[in-house]
């Protein structure tokens, strides 16, 4: 009987050995956000490699967001971007503000208008019915980080009109001021190029992909209350999602 063959992992390359003794420096806190990187003379120094091998290792490592470069300067360690679970139902501002990221909402549009028929089937009303819009640019760390676009049944929405909404989150108010405690939420989440008007209030380019969220949110009864389209940059922030093999 053959014996079967042994695998082994190939050989980092020279770059690919700079790149992850930096990365485990980084990982494990020996370099911390905001440090600066050995130089590129440094590290050819080190490894006894080229200039072109250490911009290799020092590229990939930008290009996964781990350092960053400063004109003149030299390289740094980046800060871990902020983050949001996505297997807790709770607002931007309850997640972010918890884990001591300043939070702040610019309010685009707040009205009555008539439900389209998308609208109408999420929030299980007949289409036309008057529904309260709202639209809202979110900052993070004085960063625009999303667009969102929100849509409630008028008997709630008409009632945000006198809260603020530069601050807080419709979940918190729909539990508090609106005494309507939250159930679940559906999602769907697809990457889609960013509009010209979406696209100018994140200060990026037409047509640069951001990150879309679908979320239409339920009362403890079952009742939709929210329907929300979020449109997120994925370069200042990020969703984590913990699953679990049954």
């Amino acid at each position: 009987m053959t014996a079967p063959l042994a695998t082994s992992t190939p050989p980092l390359t020279l770059h690919g050995r700079i790149r992850e003794d930096l990365r485990e420096r980084i990982v494990r806190g020996v370099l911390r956000p905001n440090d600066r990187v050995p130089s590129e003379s440094e590290l050819m120094l080190q490894y006894g490699v080229s200039r072109i091998t250490v911009r290799q290792a020092l590229g990939d490592l930008q290009h996964a967001r781990m350092i960053f470069k400063v004109a003149g300067k030299g390289s740094f360690v980046a800060a871990p971007k902020p983050f949001q679970d996505l297997d807790r139902l709770q607002g931007f501002a309850e997640a972010m503000n918890a884990s001591g990221h300043r939070t702040f909402n610019r309010l685009l549009q707040l009205r009555a208008e008539p439900a389209s028929a998308a609208v109408a089937r999420a929030l299980a009303l007949p289409r036309g019915t008057l529904v309260t819009a709202l639209q809202r640019v979110r900052y993070l760390d004085d960063r625009p980080v999303s667009v969102d676009f929100s849509w409630l049944p008028l008997s709630l929405g008409s009632r945000l009109r006198r809260e603020d909404l530069s601050n807080r989150d419709i979940f918190a108010m729909l539990e508090t001021e609106l005494a309507t405690p939250l159930g679940h939420a559906e999602l769907a989440i697809d990457a889609v190029p960013a509009p010209a008007d979406i696209a100018a209030r994140l200060d990026l380019a037409t047509g640069m992909p951001v990150l879309h969220i679908e979320r239409l949110t339920h009362d403890r009864d079952g009742r939709p209350v929210d329907h929300e389209h979020l449109y997120c940059r994925s370069d200042h922030f990020q969703y984590r999602l913990r699953l679990h093999r049954a």
